[in-house]
């Protein structure tokens, strides 16, 4: 195969792990657009309907460990197909529902199903691809789907929601995700090993993909690295479901910015990310390329990154001054996103290697987002309702990230299987 067919090949896996993470985040981001519109016409309470979220997580997580060993023996094509029926369906049949039961049963199943297969599968068949000083890039070239999601299916729903309902919403969004995950599942490949190719980014004197080491979970989770990498990504979900979940609140209730001006500077967030995933993943292989092993390198942009994190999270507070702070402050949350995500996943593979990255990513999954988001989420709005206000919120984000940092710190650098 020509080198230009070959690169083509590698596209095509960017392509289709953007229209993935686009219909993940998606999910992510209409949710509280819609939660309001729905408790309005249901008359069920924002706890009721965030149930419904909360559940639809913890299937995402467990669905997102059975599609790590999907992708390691076949590829990310059955994932995605998969994802474009069962995340259309959990749209589609949630705009249908008139009792409760008809909400929580096919959200949390369908929607938790759909969504469980983008994660891993995105992430784990660019890692594939693209190894060394090529993974960031090509990462943030594919994560730009998710702010691209942010903003532009944010506003789409709310411009709907201003002339139609919330079930047409939804089934709009059914129709999107579905033709969207099916192009997807189309231009997707299986692992490069299978069309005679090396993945992009390997230097000379790396392992061939078929003489690597077979980790099995338990001796991969019986390793220090890969906890390490668990506890750093979670500490970090902590904190940033928390500001993701609380900071419009925090704007409206304790800065007392109008719900317009909140809900544009959270746009943001999506608007700088657009440019900060691709900038952050060149930023990230330069570090690799100058480090004398790549994990070293993903572990410096995992230190970063929750520092950043932290200085957000300070002018966020300062955010009661002048508001340029806030402004200031959803850049550099946008900048965190760009490399924790995809950099504790790149960390992980230049520790254990490709061959059975997926099910040892899947399993990481699992515990993070499994724990993560409702730790995150949870806390904000309790802390809020002990004090009546986010000050104690935000600074529980704070140490979160700060613990991150340090955790990452002290990441080994590699991994040695027990017959060695």
């Amino acid at each position: 195969m020509g080198e230009k067919q070959a690169k083509h090949l590698g596209h095509m896996v960017v392509l289709a792990s953007w229209l993935a993470v686009f219909c993940l985040f998606g999910y992510r981001a209409t949710f509280s657009v819609l939660l309001g519109p729905m408790s309005k016409d249901l008359g069920w309470s924002i706890s009721q309907l965030s149930l419904g979220y909360s559940l639809m997580m913890t299937v995402y997580a467990i669905t997102a460990f059975f599609s790590g060993m999907i992708i390691d023996k076949w590829g990310t094509k059955p994932a995605y197909a998969i994802g474009s029926v069962c995340a259309a369906l959990g749209f589609y049949i949630t705009s249908n529902a008139h009792t409760y039961l008809a909400y929580l049963i096919p959200y949390m199943i369908f929607a938790g199903i759909g969504t469980g297969m983008l994660w891993v599968s995105s992430t784990i068949s660019v890692r594939k691809w693209y190894t060394g000083k090529s993974y960031g890039t090509m990462w943030g070239m594919a994560f730009m789907g998710a702010p691209v999601a942010q903003v532009v299916l944010s506003l789409g729903v709310k411009r709907v929601l201003l002339t139609m309902d919330w079930r047409l919403a939804m089934k709009g969004l059914s129709v999107v995700v579905f033709i969207a995950l099916v192009i997807a599942s189309f231009v997707a490949k299986k692992n490069p090993e299978d069309y005679g190719l090396t993945p992009f980014g390997m230097k000379k004197n790396d392992n061939n993909p078929t003489d690597e080491y077979t980790w099995t979970l338990k001796e991969a989770y019986s390793k220090p690295a890969i906890w390490g990498a668990i506890i750093a990504f979670l500490t970090s979900m902590i904190g940033e479901f928390l500001i993701w979940t609380q900071v419009v609140m925090y704007w409206t209730r304790d800065i007392k910015l109008s719900l317009g001006t909140a809900t544009n500077l959270y746009v943001m967030i999506g608007i700088a990310g657009i440019f900060t995933m691709p900038l952050m993943g060149k930023l990230a292989d330069k570090v690799v390329a100058n480090s004398t092993l790549e994990s070293n390198g993903r572990k410096k942009m995992l230190i970063f990154a929750p520092i950043v994190g932290v200085i957000a999270c300070i002018l966020l507070l300062m955010t009661k001054s002048t508001i340029a702070f806030g402004v200031i402050a959803c850049v550099l949350f946008a900048v965190y996103w760009a490399i924790e995500p995809g950099g504790v996943a790149g960390y992980t593979g230049a520790i254990y290697g490709r061959k059975t990255l997926g099910k040892i990513w899947g399993a990481a999954t699992l515990i993070v987002m499994g724990i993560g988001p409702a730790i995150g989420s949870f806390m904000g709005g309790y802390l809020f309702d002990l004090s009546g206000n986010y000050q104690n919120s935000i600074i529980f984000a704070t140490c979160s990230f700060a613990i991150s940092a340090i955790v990452a710190f002290f990441l080994p650098l590699t991994a040695t299987p027990n017959n060695k």
